[in-house]
C-alpha cells in the first residue's frame, strides 16, 4: 500500500489525517510562525525556518580566548493549563525563555540561540504561532536567536486543546570570567531583585489551592491583586538576562541565583561555597499580594510557601560589598527593583548554604 505525499494511503483506507494529525494545518503554523522568528536573529544565525537543524556561525566565537558553552533545558510546567483556560496563548514562550536563559546567565553566560518544542493535541495554526510569536518577543528580551524547533501533533495522547512547551538554549562565557561559588568571600552583598509574579513555578500547588479547594473562576476580579486572577496567574516571568550582563559590566558580580522551583534558599545555597553562608533578611522586602493570597486560601505555612514559590524575588546577584551602590544603581538604570536582602557569612548561626530571618516587610 503507498502513500501520497499527504501521507493518506486511499479513500476508504487509512490516513494520518483520519488518525489526527493535521499536516496542512502544521504547514500553516509555520508560515504564521516565520515573521516572529525572523525577529530574534542574530548575525550569526544561517538560513531560516525548515531546515532539520539550526545553524550558528561559531566562528563568532574566535574573540574568545577559551569560550565555555552554558546549556540548559526546561518548560514552564502547570502554567500551561492557565493559559489553555484562558485562552492566551501569546505570554507562555516569555515564561519558556527566562526559565531557559536565566539559567544560563548564572554563570555569567551570554544567551545565544535557543530552540523549541511545542506539542499539542490538534495543530491550530493561529495558536500554535501565537506560542512561538511569544517566545521569540521572549528570545529579543533575552537577547539571544531562536533557530528552529519542533511543533508535534500527538492525538489520543493530548486533548484537542492541551498542549505543552519545552525549550533548550546555548549561551557563551569566557573561561576567567565564568560565575560561581569559588567567587564568594565573606562580606558579599546579596542583592535581590524582584519578580514580576510567581513567574513559572509551584502552579501545581498555586492551582489546588485557588482553583480547586477555593474553586475561584480565573474571570474572578480579586480586588488586592487589581486584576482578575486569571490575569496575574498568567504574569510572564521577568528575564533577567540582559540585566545580569550589564551587572558584569559595571560591578564585579561573584555570582547569580535564578530563583525558581525550591525558593530563595535553597536555590540561594546552590552558589555558596561550603564554610560560607547567604543570610537573607525578610524585613528587606514585601511579598507581593499573590503570594498571601495563596498562603491565607490554602492556609499554607510560610516554609510551605518558601520552598515552592519564589516569594518576590526572581534573581539574586552577589557582589563585593563595595559595590553594592553600583549594582543597584545599574539595574535601576534598566527598570529592575532591587535591593541589598542579606550578605555572605562565615558564621554558622544559621546552618549551611542559605537562610532566611526575620519576618517580611508588611
Amino acid at each position: 500500500m503507498s502513500e501520497t505525499p499527504t501521507g493518506v494511503t486511499g479513500a476508504s483506507g487509512a490516513s494520518y489525517a483520519a488518525a489526527g494529525v493535521d499536516i496542512e494545518a502544521g504547514d500553516r503554523a509555520v508560515e504564521l510562525m516565520k515573521e516572529w522568528v525572523k525577529k530574534t536573529q542574530r548575525p550569526e544565525v544561517l538560513g531560516g525556518l525548515g531546515g532539520f537543524a539550526g545553524l550558528f556561525d561559531a566562528s563568532a566565537l574566535k574573540n574568545y580566548d577559551r569560550p565555555l558553552l552554558a546549556s540548559a533545558t526546561d518548560g514552564v510546567g502547570t502554567k500551561v493549563d492557565i493559559a489553555r483556560r484562558m485562552g492566551v496563548y501569546d505570554t507562555i514562550g516569555h515564561d519558556l525563555v527566562a526559565m531557559v536563559m536565566d539559567d544560563i546567565v548564572v554563570c555569567g553566560a551570554e544567551p545565544l540561540f535557543m530552540t523549541d518544542y511545542i506539542c499539542v493535541g490538534k495543530v491550530h495554526p493561529e495558536r500554535v504561532a501565537a506560542i512561538v510569536k511569544g517566545i521569540a518577543e521572549g528570545c529579543v528580551l533575552a537577547g539571544c536567536a531562536l533557530v528552529g524547533g519542533e511543533t508535534a501533533e500527538h492525538p489520543g495522547l493530548l486533548g484537542a486543546d492541551d498542549f505543552d512547551v519545552a525549550g533548550a538554549g546555548t549561551g557563551v562565557v569566557e573561561a576567567d570570567r565564568l560565575l560561581g561559588a569559588d567567587r564568594i568571600r565573606e562580606g558579599d552583598a546579596v542583592i535581590a531583585m524582584a519578580s514580576s509574579g510567581l513567574h513559572s513555578n509551584g502552579y501545581s500547588l498555586v492551582r489546588h489551592v485557588l482553583l480547586n479547594q477555593a474553586g475561584l473562576a480565573l474571570e474572578t476580579h480579586v480586588d488586592e491583586l487589581g486584576r482578575t486572577l486569571g490575569e496575574e496567574l498568567l504574569e510572564p516571568t521577568k528575564i533577567y538576562s540582559l540585566d545580569c550582563l550589564a551587572l558584569t559590566r559595571t560591578t564585579d558580580v561573584h555570582a547569580f541565583s535564578h530563583i525558581t522551583g525550591g525558593g530563595l534558599a535553597a536555590n540561594l545555597a546552590r552558589v555558596v561555597p561550603d564554610g560560607l553562608h547567604a543570610v537573607v533578611d525578610r524585613s528587606t522586602w514585601a511579598p507581593g499580594p499573590v503570594f498571601d493570597l495563596v498562603g491565607r486560601t490554602g492556609d499554607v505555612e510560610r516554609l510551605e510557601l518558601e520552598k515552592t514559590l519564589n516569594m518576590g524575588v526572581g534573581m539574586i546577584a552577589i557582589v563585593p560589598q563595595e559595590s553594592a551602590d553600583v549594582a543597584l544603581a545599574t539595574l535601576a538604570d534598566r527598570g529592575v527593583e532591587s535591593w541589598v536582602a542579606g550578605e555572605i557569612t562565615g558564621r554558622g548561626d544559621h546552618g549551611t548554604g542559605a537562610a532566611l530571618i526575620g519576618d517580611y516587610a508588611s
